[in-house]
């Protein structure tokens, strides 16, 4: 999406770009439904779900979504929701909503978006970054958060406040602006105004931090989670999913601070995300058994937390959609009212749009 962050011929030529790719996987014999070896060897769960977490290829949204859907035929998906990427300001390669909109709005039934990563992302970084977040630039930032609300999305996100620059991250981008600041208060405000949620990325640090990872990391990560229950104390009425937990990068996000966390702040959810790649600090699944320390936060929870793959569904990869299938086997280890809690009822009433 270009520096204005609005509609532009970047997205033009992109979606056409994106049409074009989607006729040459066809006329190459690739016709929806046909046998993916990507998809093929996946594995299904015992009972229906819903990965509220995925990111498809927005160049060739058709390919993806035909992608997205084998998968889900296979894995007894219910219903995905597929998330653009979090950019920074920077970010030639953003991009947003409007370009998967026309290729996922096929599939309602099956398939929804969520959207802000190309351009709300940006505004809040930079308002952070320049320390303008007056009205001019408020008022800017509601006008596409309610564009973006009339064009289809039926949330915000992903959106990321603390965001490393990681290899296996997709967006090289070191990403940074405090969850108290006023551009994510306003988009609280907005949230709640239209009753749809907020899916942010997040690294958990309860203090400063030093970091040895390479630039353009910092040296030093910037303590978070006070601000983060001042967000989500704002306003009550806008609900918060914060993704990845099980995915922590630095060590900080165990059982026992979301424990807390979810404790204190009623209007705070959690998507589960075993990535068995790069598995993390803390992951939930170690041997293949799901540890006994999250099975009991989730029983405890069994309203807050849902499914979160951060699988992406790229048709040009090779690389097994192994995310995908492991967040939806850890259901079969779960017992079957949570799991029930968890595979479909919490993301169901989270995006109903009702209180």
């Amino acid at each position: 999406m270009a520096r204005s962050l609005k509609k532009s011929a970047f997205v033009t030529v992109a979606l056409a770009g994106g049409a074009f790719l989607a006729l040459t996987h066809f006329a190459a014999g690739q016709a929806p439904g046909a046998a993916n070896p990507r998809t093929a060897v996946l594995k299904p769960t015992s009972a229906p779900y819903i990965d509220a977490h995925t990111h498809i290829y927005q160049l060739d949204p058709e390919g993806a979504v035909q992608l997205l859907l084998s998968a889900m035929e296979h894995l007894n998906g219910a219903k995905a929701f597929i998330q653009t990427e979090p950019y920074g300001p920077d970010n030639p390669g953003r991009w947003d909503a409007e370009m998967i909109l026309p290729a996922v709005k096929k599939h309602p039934d099956k398939l929804a978006v969520l959207g802000g990563g190309g351009s709300l992302n940006p505004m809040i970084l930079e308002a952070y970054r320049t320390g303008d977040a007056g009205p001019e630039a408020q008022k800017k930032f509601r006008a596409r958060a309610e564009e973006l609300l009339r064009a289809g999305v039926v949330g915000f996100g992903e959106l990321s406040i603390e965001h490393l620059s990681l290899p296996q991250s997709p967006v090289k981008d070191y990403e940074y602006a405090p969850a108290d600041s006023p551009m994510m208060f306003l988009l609280a405000d907005i949230a709640a105004e239209h009753n749809v949620p907020i899916d942010l990325h997040m690294e958990a640090l309860p203090q400063n931090t030093p970091s040895n990872l390479d630039p353009p990391n910092p040296k030093e990560l910037h303590a978070n989670i006070a601000p983060l229950e001042r967000l989500l104390a704002h306003n009550r009425n806008a609900k918060l999913i914060w993704a990845h937990a099980g995915s922590d990068n630095i060590g900080f996000r165990t059982p026992e601070m979301s424990r807390r966390l979810l404790q204190a702040h009623p209007n705070l959810y959690m998507e589960i995300k075993y990535d068995p790649g790069f598995p993390g600090k803390d992951p939930p699944i170690v041997d293949g058994k799901l540890k006994p320390e999250w099975l009991k936060l989730y029983s405890d929870f069994p309203d807050r937390f849902i499914i979160g793959s951060d699988q992406h569904f790229d048709p040009p990869a090779t690389v097994p959609l192994a995310r995908a299938q492991q967040n939806a086997l850890l259901l079969d280890q779960l017992p079957p009212d949570l799991r029930k809690k968890i595979a479909m009822e919490n993301a169901l009433r989270l995006y109903s749009g009702k209180r």
